[in-house]
C-alpha cells in the first residue's frame, strides 16, 4: 500500500526546478536521490516526518538523479543522498549522506528565525 504524499513534500524535475526551488517563497530542502540507493531509502522517512512538522514553513523536494541528470550535474551532486537547503534561491547548506532529523530541523530553525 502506497502512502499519499504530503502537500509540503514534492517531486521536482530538471524542467520545473527553478520554478519550484529557486523561485520558491519558502525555504526548500532538496533531496537528490535514486531508487536503487539504499541510504536514500533510509533518509526518506526522516524527510517525511520533517515535511509534516514544517508543513507550510519549509518545502521538502525530491529530485531523482537518474531521471534528472542536468540539475544534479549543475549542482555538482556526486554522491547520494545529497541534501541541499535553498533559501531565497541560494544554497545555504549542503549535506552528503543520511542526515538525522535533529540536524536538519536545527538548520530549518536557523533560517526561519
Amino acid at each position: 500500500m502506497k502512502r499519499r504524499k504530503i502537500m509540503s513534500e514534492k517531486t521536482v524535475t530538471d524542467k520545473d526546478f527553478d520554478e519550484n526551488v529557486v523561485k520558491s517563497a519558502l525555504p526548500v530542502l532538496v533531496d537528490f536521490w535514486a531508487v536503487w540507493c539504499g541510504p536514500c531509502q533510509i533518509q526518506n522517512p526522516i524527510l517525511e516526518e520533517l515535511a509534516k512538522q514544517y508543513n507550510g514553513k519549509v518545502v521538502i523536494a525530491k529530485l531523482n538523479v537518474d531521471e534528472n541528470p542536468a540539475t544534479a550535474a549543475k549542482f555538482g551532486v556526486m554522491s547520494i543522498p545529497t541534501l541541499m537547503l535553498f533559501n531565497g534561491g541560494q544554497v545555504v547548506k549542503q549535506w552528503i549522506g543520511v542526515q538525522g532529523k535533529d540536524a536538519l530541523a536545527s538548520e530549518f530553525k536557523k533560517i526561519l528565525q
